[in-house]
């Protein structure tokens, strides 16, 4: 996938806002390959309506969101399954992890279905995020800005042609959002892939080629 078109894009619980200036609801915006792009928004302006939109969770918005000129609305629900796993990765604004299990489990249930990161090489994540030591510490017994690195090792365990960063950085402070910038924009560069990420005001600090407000 080389491209992600929106054309007249409105979720549709805000048709009937009187007020729904935006960079990108009701314009037409193309994010490409390769570029990096952050959205920042106001809660409640659908910043995770559109990553659920892009990932084909949700369909309750009116225009046309295409990729590569395919409108999604024609991709199968089969389809889906591939789309996700080999063109785009999503680390949810919620995280989704299993409280139940150890850090390490809960990034292996995905790099185990994708075979696509060596165990040295998850390792060096753990390490280099500063949460080495909490490889074997069950994610419910974790603070939430530790959660969000094992998201985000998780997120980077397979394949992608775009990584949607839903609120990466919220609970952490600058030092560690850096080295959350480092990791998933070097994993990004080696896949040649696109980024989007979004924010409410607190956001990784990267060389973004373009800025969306919501």
């Amino acid at each position: 996938m080389n491209s992600i078109s929106l054309h007249n894009v409105l979720p549709e619980v805000f048709v009937h806002r009187p007020d729904n200036s935006s960079d990108l609801w009701l314009q037409d915006v193309t994010f490409e390959r390769g570029h990096l792009y952050l959205i920042e928004a106001a809660s409640g302006t659908g910043k995770s309506s559109l990553c659920a939109y892009l990932t084909g969770y949700r369909r309750d918005y009116r225009g046309t969101i295409s990729f590569d000129g395919r409108d999604i609305r024609k991709i199968h629900t089969y389809e889906w399954t591939g789309v996700r796993r080999r063109s785009l990765s999503l680390m949810f604004q919620e995280l989704r992890l299993f409280s139940e299990l150890t850090a390490w489990e809960n990034v292996q249930i995905k790099n185990q279905l994708t075979r696509h990161k060596t165990d040295a090489e998850l390792a060096a994540w753990f390490e280099a995020l500063g949460i080495a030591e909490k490889r074997d510490v069950r994610i419910g017994q974790m603070s939430f800005g530790q959660q969000q690195r094992v998201a985000l090792i998780r997120s980077l365990c397979q394949s992608f042609d775009f990584l949607l960063a839903d609120e990466p950085v919220s609970h952490l402070d600058q030092d560690n959002s850096q080295a959350m910038g480092e990791v998933l924009m070097q994993e990004a560069r080696r896949q040649g892939a696109g980024v989007i990420v979004t924010s409410i005001g607190h956001h990784i600090d990267l060389p973004y080629e373009r800025v969306f407000r919501l």
